[in-house]
């Protein structure tokens, strides 16, 4: 599902010529076999360096190659601190308080401002399809007799949309995964940034882009998920694993 799912170096060598070699030797002096300490110490020196340099070199390409699958550095941030202290703090710097103000928005301070710690809690999900009104689905989810919580027609064009509610704390960097197997190989892993929200009483709701289900008969049939929520602190808000299903037509119950 991506919202639920889709389709199934080195370091260069330099090269080495004649005249490379002149040039070493015209700075550096050909070995003779009879250098002193001194001079020997000054050329593994100078071998070493290059050794070094080239090792870098190659350490950073495979950094480059490997970096999707190396987990994130873990980033150390301050402690949280409730609305009305943040406002306090910054109530001398006029374009900073006015931001957080116009952040805010219409916050009760005296119902939030007390608690560091936000909270999310994601209400729904809501699939959005033209080919039938929109399904939404509590959460957590209630699977059917099948044990699945929600069937999708393969080839159909849908989009999902959360609902959540945001109290307590301004929650910075608010993220969506969700990875999606079937028959135990993982066919698709999505990551989504939905952003920094405000507390307040009315629900947020947020609209993934258009998806298409894949079709065919190879792609009908049981997929596994997993979805989270997670925010830049690392809170993780929710954690679901579900089975849903691809079908060739939608559920009577459902259209």
């Amino acid at each position: 599902m991506s919202a639920v799912m889709g389709a199934l170096s080195g370091s260069k060598d330099i090269p080495f010529t004649p005249e490379m070699d002149n040039e070493e030797k015209k700075h550096d002096g050909e070995p003779s076999g009879t250098e002193t300490e001194d001079e020997k110490d000054a050329i593994a020196k100078k071998l070493s360096s290059v050794s070094v340099v080239s090792s870098d070199v190659n350490d950073e390409d495979d950094d480059e190659e490997d970096d999707e699958d190396k987990p994130a550095r873990e980033i150390v941030l301050g402690p949280q601190v409730p609305l009305k202290e943040q406002l306090e703090l910054d109530k001398d710097d006029e374009s900073l308080r006015r931001w957080k103000e116009q952040l805010l928005g219409s916050v009760d301070l005296n119902a939030v401002g007390e608690h560091s710690e936000p909270e999310v809690q994601i209400v729904s999900l809501t699939i959005i399809t033209p080919e039938r009104p929109d399904l939404v689905l509590p959460i957590p989810f209630s699977a059917n007799d099948k044990g699945y919580a929600f069937a999708l027609k393969d080839g159909s064009k849908y989009r999902l949309k959360f609902t959540f509610v945001v109290s307590n704390n301004i929650v910075s960097g608010l993220k969506y995964t969700n990875t999606v197997w079937k028959t135990g190989v993982r066919v698709e892993s999505t990551r989504v940034m939905l952003g920094t929200f405000s507390p307040q009483t009315e629900p947020y709701t947020y609209e993934l882009e258009e998806e298409t289900t894949p079709s065919g008969l190879f792609a009908r049939g049981s997929y596994s998920a997993r979805s989270k929520f997670v925010d830049d602190d690392g809170k993780c808000y929710l954690d679901i694993s579900y089975y849903f299903e691809i079908r060739k037509d939608w559920l009577a119950s459902e259209t």
